[in-house]
């Protein structure tokens, strides 16, 4: 493991004091916001364009978040490690509810994604933080079941955005999306200005901040993940926008390299690639990011233009594994402590990888309950893999390094997204070209379907775009487990509670 003796003694005891029950409502309240506004803006888009104009960059209002929740993971989680989660914390959840108060001002879609990413640089701190103190509060025994509530919030959330962002878009006014984070935020922060107490350290667990790499990371971080998103979008991927981000993406991994190494308490210490346990699970969890793209961006797609579906019963066939992941999640503890975090996480995505294999052998056009099946399955299957593996990788690091690998896990499932939504829209575009001889991609096919004028060819090829995705994830799915099989020690070195 190569821990400390102060990081073990440091597992050992309360990592916080205060009223529990009260914290972990403000956790809950402070993911509930940061999933919300991942998704919440999509419905309103017209009546924000409408507004404000800027229809050709409307897109970074997702983009712009999302990247700097990213980038910001592996920079709050070691903060957290340094100064404490309370700290962090409050910081981020003032950012972030300054970012909605900005974002409910703007005067335009320029000084609108501005403040998204003000609102992203905060949201980046309480994902990380939220998922650190979740570890802390709770020992070993009771970690599935604050880890599961967190994935249910998540998951409702997540799904609810777009129905949320919509009423109030239509029924009140596109501000009201950002006004209301600031009573829900506002009562999380007060919960836990009030009630988190957190012991003091040894004084040799504030170290130096190293700031030249948090800059380096961020900005390497920023440019490659504008490259994966924008590229093939907004610019051809071979174009010379595209080439000049990644060359220099590419160029900026060097230069974290280079600081990485000089600096005395680097943002991301070379430990948590040389760690067996911690190094799989953060490729595990990646491949989990690249897998998930395909049901949560494709699927409604699918079951829309190729079912018939109207966009809310399309919504439920995808909302379905919100039910059985948390589900799931909650009862494999009792997975895990018989055989162990590994092979309870090989349980799980290897039948995800079965489940994901099985979509492409739908009958076409099929029935909507098909897909919805497979949904609910495969919800169960990755409740089974994704959280044995963070309550597993949280358990063996002291306090002073959970901050860090909590955010790494993150960080690697979040970039898993990135890449995922990147290479899975080029082939849903290419099977497309490939079966209509080159007319559209993806976006302007489902247009064309809406308005009624697209042949059933078109909806033979975007099954057939859908069906490559899924194999595609299927193929993300049996690389995850394979990195867990050959990487991942069989019994997770835990620290003692």
């Amino acid at each position: 493991m190569g821990s400390t003796g102060s990081a073990a003694r440091e597992a050992a005891r309360p990592a916080t004091t205060g009223r529990r029950g009260a914290v972990v409502a403000a956790l809950m309240l402070s993911m509930a916001l940061a999933a919300l506004d991942a998704t919440i803006v999509s419905t309103a888009v017209p009546q924000i364009v409408g507004d404000l104009g800027g229809f050709s960059v409307f897109s970074w209002l997702f983009s712009g978040y999302l990247l700097a929740v990213t980038v910001t993971l592996p920079v709050y989680g070691r903060l957290s490690d340094t100064f404490g989660r309370k700290p962090v914390l409050i910081a981020g959840s003032v950012l972030f509810l300054l970012g909605s108060l900005l974002c409910a001002l703007a005067w335009n879609m320029g000084a609108l994604i501005a403040f998204r990413i003000v609102q992203g640089l905060g949201g980046g701190a309480l994902q990380g933080t939220v998922q650190t103190l979740a570890a802390d509060l709770y020992p070993l025994k009771d970690r599935p079941k604050i880890q599961s509530k967190l994935s249910t919030v998540w998951a409702v959330s997540a799904v609810a955005g777009p129905g949320i962002g919509g009423v109030l878009a239509a029924y009140a006014d596109w501000r009201w999306i950002f006004l209301v984070n600031l009573p829900i935020g506002a009562v999380a922060l007060w919960l836990i200005v009030r009630h988190l107490h957190e012991p003091e350290r040894e004084a040799t667990a504030h170290g130096r901040v190293d700031w030249a790499g948090a800059l380096a990371v961020f900005a390497c971080g920023g440019v490659l993940l504008t490259a994966l998103v924008q590229g093939g979008v907004a610019w051809p991927w071979l174009s010379v926008p595209s080439l000049a981000l990644f060359g220099a993406g590419l160029a900026l991994v060097a230069v974290v390299v280079l600081v990485e190494r000089r600096a005395a308490e680097p943002i991301i210490p070379g430990w948590v690639w040389r760690r067996r346990t911690i190094a799989a699970v953060n490729l595990a969890l990646g491949a989990l990011g690249l897998l998930m793209v395909a049901p949560s961006v494709f699927l409604p797609t699918y079951a829309q233009s190729v079912l018939g579906l109207a966009p809310v019963a399309a919504g439920f066939v995808l909302s379905v594994w919100t039910l059985s992941w948390p589900v799931s999640a909650a009862l494999s503890q009792h997975v895990y402590r018989r055989i162990g975090f590994r092979d309870t996480a090989m349980l799980g995505i290897g039948t995800a990888a079965l489940i994901l294999f099985a979509f492409p052998f739908l009958p076409y056009p099929g029935q909507a309950w098909q897909p919805t099946l497979l949904m609910l399955l495969l919800g169960a299957a990755l409740g089974l893999f994704q959280l044995p593996l963070i309550v597993g990788v949280q358990s063996t690091v002291g306090w002073a390094e959970r901050g860090t690998t909590t955010a790494s896990v993150l960080f690697c499932r979040q970039t898993g997204q990135t890449i995922g939504a990147a290479v899975f829209g080029a082939v849903a575009n290419g099977v497309l070209a490939a079966r209509l001889g080159g007319a559209g991609d993806l976006d302007s096919v489902t247009r064309a379907l809406d308005s009624g004028s697209a042949p059933e060819a078109t909806r033979r090829a975007i099954a057939d775009a859908v069906h490559a995705v899924y194999l595609g994830a299927a193929g993300a799915a049996a690389l995850a487990f394979l990195v867990l099989l050959f990487l991942a020690p069989r019994k997770f070195p835990v620290l003692k509670d």
